[in-house]
């Protein structure tokens, strides 16, 4: 009996929730664009520094004092360009997106006197545009300064394999997916987000929203048990956050027709199997932020006072991402157990195409349980309190 009761009021409230059209859109419309606005717009950025790359083009103040090296660059086969006289100033306003190379009148004539003229790379690390391109101004002047070496080695009658005594090669241990998922990496934090605010209007709605409009207290009086109508309202609410985020979730798998980057586009793959695992891994997020949400909105007298005691939750929840990012020691045991900081590790995990062990998904499984069954116990209480009163 009390299950049939539960499944009435998680239907209405179901009802409810998808009668409010606006309310809808307004969650469902962004979730669909997730996925093609952050893709195109990330792919976008590293097709215009490929393309830049591509150009091989060097900016460059006084290089004319310079023949010996103009020389070693252009057989580079890059293009030489003057550089503005204000470039100090365009670089710090971000309208000069390349770092400039400064060759002071002398070089040549240093060089020839076997001195180490000093040249600079002028760049403002605030402009990143301009930052991305100082790396490989310095392995071109790293290529000339060998050149030379080796140069007057030869004319001295010194082997040149003196200047690398020791091969070096690099060794990549990170598959396709794991680096492609170091560009993606923001994107469990938009599923995340999706699950919030999917979950959100509609706890808000059923709790605080229903006492505004007066409908809460009549619901309250009907025979069926308080826990029942709890369980109901928060089935409700947590199906609206996993909709949204399976929504979300889908939406990134056509947004890989939008990839402007050939290398990106090789390497992100995201399908089905991604989408299923993403899913499953929110389950016990919405549950928990679903009976939060609930929790501290049963106690506000109106809608408004509701939204204003969630934002706690929604500022919480969406730093948790940033966690990972700011420890410089690595993911650590103890990101499983906190919601939130949980899936975006796992997901994480999931782009980089790692399998996933029982032991990572159980301490978030357990949690979102813990937190579930603590917020829904103390709605229902506070429910009977409002009857009592």
């Amino acid at each position: 009996m009390n299950k049939h009761k539960t499944w009435i009021v998680f239907a209405k409230e179901l009802a409810d929730a998808l009668r409010d059209r606006r309310t809808l859109l307004r969650i469902l419309v962004p979730a669909l664009l997730m996925g093609p606005l952050l893709l195109a717009a990330l792919s976008g950025l590293i097709a215009s520094l490929e393309e830049r790359a591509e150009r091989r083009e060097l900016m460059a103040v006084g290089l004319e004092h310079a023949p010996t090296l103009q020389n070693f660059i252009e057989r580079q086969t890059y293009t030489l360009k003057a550089a503005p006289a204000d470039y100090e100033a365009q670089l710090r306003a971000t309208r000069l997106l390349e770092p400039v190379l400064v060759v002071p009148k002398d070089f040549e004539a240093r060089l020839l006197a076997g001195e180490a003229p000093t040249v600079e790379i002028v760049s403002d690390s605030a402009n990143q545009r301009a930052a991305a391109g100082v790396g490989a101004m310095q392995r071109l002047l790293m290529g000339f300064n060998n050149e030379r070496a080796a140069l007057n080695m030869a004319l001295r009658g010194v082997s040149t394999q003196l200047l690398q005594p020791v091969d070096v090669e690099e060794r990549d241990l990170a598959g396709t997916q794991a680096r492609a998922a170091r560009l993606t990496s923001i994107i469990p934090m938009f599923i995340i987000m999706a699950v919030l605010y999917g979950a959100l209007s509609a706890a808000l709605d059923s709790t605080a929203g229903e006492r505004e409009r007066g409908s809460l207290e009549p619901l309250l009086m009907n025979p069926a048990p308080h826990g029942a109508i709890v369980a109901g309202k928060w089935g409700a609410v947590a199906l609206m956050g996993m909709a949204v985020a399976l929504l979300s979730s889908l939406s990134f798998v056509p947004a890989q027709w939008l990839i402007r980057s050939d290398s990106l586009q090789a390497m992100f793959q995201f399908g089905m199997g991604e989408v299923l695992a993403f899913w499953l891994l929110q389950i016990p997020l919405a549950a928990g932020l679903s009976g939060l949400l609930m929790a501290l909105a049963i106690r506000s007298k109106t809608f408004k006072e509701a939204q204003a005691s969630s934002t706690l939750i929604v500022t919480v929840v969406s730093l948790m991402p940033m966690v990972s990012l700011l420890n410089p020691g690595g993911d650590a045991a103890w990101y499983l157990w906190v919601p939130g900081l949980a899936q975006n590790t796992l997901m994480l995990a999931v782009l980089k195409g790692e399998a996933l062990r029982w032991e990572q998904v159980a301490p978030g499984v357990i949690t979102g349980l813990v937190i579930t069954a603590g917020a829904l116990a103390y709605v229902a209480r506070s429910m009977r309190a409002a009857v009592a009163r």
